[in-house]
């Protein structure tokens, strides 16, 4: 390592040592190397393009995606005595361009922009006018379809971003191979090194607890009333059940707060701030919770419900024991978690016939999105025409103008937007596999992003390697009919060894228990030794159809033939039988007529925003939105939360603009 970039480490960043891998990766993008980085949460991705930007001449651009985070980034990098500045929504134009100023004179070390930013008119160009140290695109995985949080102007950045020959390193906690060789095709760096590295936690037990939702809430509670577990995070589903749990723990006497996108940005500083400063030891939150946070000594992340994705919920577990010391994960989940999603994908990716429906009536003169809604014969209220045309026009199957003239596009649309929503599916399914099979926790999150460097050894520590550790999963020993339901579970097994599952519960056992019980039971199995579970797949027009196979161990053999027994085998103890999905229903808001003079001021205003940025306008502002702003006329950002369609990325990128047209004429 040239000692220039030890010295830089010692000096600016204060660090006698890198942590493992850093130095490479420093070492390849310092070289002009283009570099793909994959490495957990909390292992140091950010040194990986800092040291780098100050050891190359010019300015180092970040594309980042989130506010809060640039924001967290330039002060701690201010701190350092660094030369960091942003370009976001929520900074004054005046302060973004002194900026840009600074930028052209070479007077920055850093600087972070949006992808959205690279679609302004004339900001890459200015980017160009510039010197580039390298290009930095963190949480890289948004710039794929197959990624958990795809963002569509993440697949700008190739050709909006001017290169010069720098290099540029795209970071990310959660890339699976799939998404790593998307990440390098949208970006263009073919060419690229790739760090995969790291995945493997020791110090986090993962713990895994079907246990019904009327329960959750008293395990949690048990679980962090002692002190050793705290600080900790607690994720939930929903606003509400954060408010109601932070209530509940509070009153039990711990130092708990709710952190949602509910909350308005001043009241979300101060919570996150007091957590990370000690004041809170314990946060309940949704998944808008974490993004940034470093607080290295949280003991305990518990998921009240099952996540709807692996990289995501490897991404909330890896804020537990940054400092290296014992911390643990505990996921308490049900069937019904499962079903719930299901739901939610089925809203927001509808079925491709009805997109084939929109794409249908379009011809290559554009009309009106609101006549062809009328067409199509969608009620005014109804968002379900806006998310399909949203998705056509995404894969192009309609081009959609700024103002909201539609035309057809190519046909190609199906192929893309199918794989696209069957990836989604296949998220979820991992998900429910990794729930259901017994298998090492970790080991499973390890080879599920392809770690090139680990070991393969099972954690000893998750529910599944040391059951006896666990905190809140119980067991007892099988029933009678228990007993006999997994001896012909054995016995099936014995008579087609390496058969998928599925196809066994059908041929052999789907008179003698419903399928759901046949998947508990043989978990149970191979939980306890008997048999062993192995992931496979095949194609069938053009899709990855995932699936498991079963064969029997030389324990679950000395069963079938009859020189052991499986009496006194335990099982987990659970309550809940498989429940039929309750439909979620959205926030019911009483809306006001709205006034007349606020909406049309709300259009010209979505409609330049949506000029500007190159995009429909319903991807700025849906027109439901529009009338219920309208109407209740929300006066501070915890007003303008309440607004059905409002979220926290929403707020940050156009609630100051759009509180502004309220109070001015409201």
């Amino acid at each position: 390592m040239p000692p220039a970039l030890q010295e830089i480490l010692e000096r600016t960043f204060g660090f006698p040592s890198f942590r493992p891998h850093q130095e490479e990766v420093c070492r390849s993008v310092v070289d002009g190397q283009d570099v793909l980085l994959v490495m957990p949460t909390g292992s140091g991705k950010s040194l990986c393009y800092q040291l780098p930007a100050l050891a190359r001449p010019g300015v180092a651009l970040v594309i980042s995606p989130l506010i809060a985070l640039m924001e967290d980034q330039v002060a701690k990098l201010a701190r350092l005595g660094l030369r960091a500045e942003r370009i976001h929504s929520g900074r004054a134009r005046d302060s973004s361009r002194q900026v840009c100023r600074d930028y052209l004179a070479g007077a920055l070390d850093l600087l972070f922009v949006a992808p959205e930013r690279l679609g302004v008119r004339g900001f890459p160009e200015l980017l160009g006018r510039g010197q580039l140290a390298l290009v930095a695109v963190d949480e890289a995985h948004c710039i794929s379809h197959w990624g958990h949080d795809f963002r569509p102007d993440y697949r700008m950045i190739r050709e909006r971003l001017p290169r010069q020959g720098a290099p540029v390193i795209a970071l990310t906690a959660t890339a699976t191979p799939l998404v790593q060789d998307d990440i390098v095709r949208q970006l263009g760096l073919e060419q690229a090194r790739r760090h995969i590295h790291g995945f493997r936690r020791d110090n986090i037990a993962v713990e895994v607890v079907e246990i019904p939702p009327s329960r959750r809430a008293a395990a949690v509670e048990r679980v962090l009333s002692d002190a050793e577990r705290r600080p900790a995070i607690v994720y939930v589903p929903s606003r509400k059940e954060a408010e109601q749990l932070a209530e509940r723990l509070a009153a039990a006497g711990l130092r708990a707060g709710a952190y949602h996108a509910g909350l308005g940005a001043a009241r979300r500083d101060q919570v996150q701030a007091a957590f990370l400063g000690g004041d809170l030891e314990v946060i309940v939150a949704t998944i808008a919770f974490g993004m940034g946070v470093d607080k290295p000594d949280v003991r305990s992340v518990v998921h009240t419900a099952m996540p709807g994705t692996i990289e995501g919920y490897y991404q909330e577990i890896g804020r537990a024991g940054r400092d290296g010391q014992p911390s643990r994960a505990i996921l308490l989940c049900s069937y019904a978690d499962r079903r719930t999603h299901e739901y939610f994908l089925e809203r927001d990716y509808p079925e491709p016939e009805r997109l084939a429906g929109i794409h249908d009536r379009l011809g290559s003169t554009p009309q009106p999105k609101a006549r062809l809604r009328e067409a199509l014969g969608f009620d005014p209220d109804d968002e379900t025409f806006d998310t399909a045309l949203a998705k056509l026009w995404l894969h192009g199957g309609a081009l959609v103008t700024p103002e909201e003239t539609v035309r057809r596009g190519p046909e190609r649309w199906r192929r893309t937007y199918t794989e696209q929503r069957e990836h989604r599916r296949e998220q979820l399914a991992l998900m429910g596999r990794y729930v259901e099979l017994p298998a090492c926790r970790m080991l499973r999150l390890v080879q599920h992003f392809g770690d090139q460097e680990d070991s393969g050894a099972p954690c000893g520590q998750c529910d599944v390697c040391a059951p006896d550790a666990s905190l809140v999963q119980r067991r007892r020993e099988a029933e009678a009919g228990e007993v006999e339901r997994l001896e012909r579970i054995l016995f099936a097994v014995a008579a087609q060894e390496r058969q998928a599952t599925g196809r066994l519960y059908r041929e052999e056992l789907s008179g003698n228990m419903d399928r759901r019980e046949f998947e508990r039971l043989l978990g149970e199995l191979a939980r306890a030794g008997m048999v062993r579970l192995q992931e496979d797949a095949f194609e069938k027009e053009g899709r990855t159809i995932s699936f498991r196979r079963v064969s029997l161990s030389a324990r679950g053999a000395r069963v079938v033939g009859g020189q052991s027994s499986l009496a006194g085998i335990v099982l987990e103890e659970r309550e809940e039988a498989p429940t039929r999905r309750k439909r979620r229903t959205a926030r019911q808001v009483v809306i006001p007529p709205p006034s007349p003079a606020v909406a049309e001021a709300l259009r010209q205003w979505r409609l330049a925003t949506a000029r500007r940025r190159n995009l429909p306008a319903f991807c700025v502002m849906s027109d439901r939105t529009l009338q219920a702003i309208a109407g209740l006329r929300p006066r501070t950002e915890e007003d303008l939360l309440q607004v059905p369609g409002v979220g926290a990325k929403f707020l940050a990128s156009y609630g100051e603009a759009v509180l502004e047209i309220v109070e001015e004429l409201g």
